[in-house]
């Protein structure tokens, strides 16, 4: 069992939802709690909580920092709130105690814990800098963002909304640090019609309600958050690497964008390989284990 937390921008990108209904059925994890950050945060915790009741559980739920630490916020709006009217969810959250929260459970249990941040890392950046004993504490940080062995730059969408964020993240030095990038969640597609046929049943049938929002803009789900996420749980998902990352913060117009050197010795692993048919028995396979949320 291992023990989890997570960090989402749940409510713009439909994959946040896809990657916490997983972790709510995954049997092996143990989700300690939720922080949400960006734009909207109040909401993005009222998406979890529509997910944690579909699924029966009582997870503990912070809205986090909503601005990013320099910059203008890009993402303000979470369109997948439209949706919370037909689905019960918990309406107020404490505010303030995002950060503190994550300091809290962390200390609680050190060695123990594995950070999942899939969203901007606005609310990492604050607690490894309120508390720089933190990360030494963790068991891991595992990461979506960024993009690797690219033949053309690219700039992240979670890196770029707050770079300087992620650029304080990647200087900490941590017991273990895994990106999963845009290189390898690229390949784990699904198209809209094929989601409707597998979203049917149980908890995915809520997150369909949640995706049916999110396919009036586009036609597919890209997997991006559930592959980090289920790295944690197969090893053999994703082949990583060793090596040094930083993060642009000078120029404007490629802030956010992930640099990347091999180095053996190197302290950031990042995803540099994917078996995607692999990944999607694995995925739907916790959901056939469990067609129906447990109480």
């Amino acid at each position: 069992m291992q023990k989890i937390l997570l960090d989402t921008d749940i409510g713009y990108d439909i994959d946040d939802a896809v990657c916490l209904a997983y972790l709510l059925m995954q049997p092996q994890c143990d989700l300690l709690g939720i922080t949400t950050v960006t734009g909207e945060a109040e909401n993005r915790a009222r998406i979890a909580s529509a997910l944690c009741q579909a699924a029966g559980r009582d997870v503990p739920i912070f809205p986090g920092a909503e601005e990013p630490l320099i910059i203008p916020q890009r993402q303000v709006a979470a369109p997948q709130a439209q949706a919370l009217e037909d689905l019960p969810h918990q309406h107020y959250f404490p505010l303030g105690e995002a950060v503190l929260f994550l300091r809290d459970t962390i200390r609680s249990h050190p060695g123990e814990i594995t950070l999942l941040a899939i969203g901007p890392l606005t609310n990492i950046a604050l607690l490894f800098a309120i508390d720089p004993q933190i990360p030494m504490l963790l068991k891991s940080l595992v990461m979506m963002g960024g993009a690797f062995r690219t033949r053309t730059p690219y700039v992240e969408w979670n890196m770029s909304l707050d770079p300087h964020a992620a650029a304080m993240v990647y200087r900490t030095e941590l017991p273990q640090h895994r990106t999963v990038g845009l290189n390898v969640t690229g390949v784990v597609g699904m198209p809209a019609a094929q989601v409707r046929r597998h979203f049917q049943r149980g908890l995915l049938a809520t997150v369909l309600k949640l995706a049916e929002v999110y396919f009036t803009q586009r036609d597919d789900i890209i997997f991006h958050d559930p592959l980090a996420a289920a790295t944690l749980f197969d090893e053999r998902l994703c082949t990583f690497d060793c090596g040094t990352v930083s993060v642009e913060v000078n120029h404007p117009e490629l802030a956010g964008l992930t640099y990347w050197q091999p180095d053996r010795f190197g302290r950031h692993e990042v995803a540099t390989q994917v078996q995607p048919r692999r990944f999607f028995e694995h995925y739907l396979g916790v959901f056939q284990q469990h067609p129906e949320p447990h109480p």
